[in-house]
């Protein structure tokens, strides 16, 4: 008779043992991998705006501007920016906003400096779900009664 009851301790045994690798592998790792991905796309944009920062302050040196313009298809002209004091900056959702030099460095700033927030926010949240998962690892581990490995 006790034979049954082990058998069917163990079944739940292993049941709970599925429903917390399946919530580890499908939810935990899953928002841990959004927050990863989001996070690199927020350092990405920051590495934009100090590129456009290194180019407005080699800008300020200097009074004309020699570019080349892709007018598509990969076909490219020379072309002469006789007055770059004022440049077009993206402030985000498809506008632009004119700018002199040291505005657009101050705007610059500013953004590079909330992005900055944003990643720290994140990576602080990467480190809660990292927790849990090592948490959920634990109680697994209990479960099934097997010592620490790591």
């Amino acid at each position: 008779m006790s034979l049954p009851v082990d058998a069917n301790a163990n079944a739940n045994l292993d049941q709970k043992v599925l429903q917390y690798e399946n919530f580890i592998n499908e939810v935990l790792r899953r928002d841990l991998q959004k927050v990863l991905d989001q996070r690199d796309s927020v350092y990405e944009k920051i590495s934009q705006y100090l590129q456009l920062k290194n180019s407005v302050q080699s800008l300020q040196d200097s009074s004309s501007l020699k570019t080349d313009v892709d007018l598509g298809c990969n076909f490219f002209v020379q072309a002469e920016v006789e007055d770059s004091s004022r440049i077009f900056v993206a402030v985000g959702y498809g506008f632009f906003v004119e700018m002199n030099h040291d505005e657009a460095l101050r705007f610059i700033d500013k953004k590079t400096s909330q992005l900055t927030a944003f990643t720290e926010t994140l990576t602080k949240d990467s480190a809660k779900i990292k927790a849990n998962i090592r948490m959920v690892i634990e109680g697994l581990r209990e479960l099934q009664g097997l010592s620490d490995v790591l």
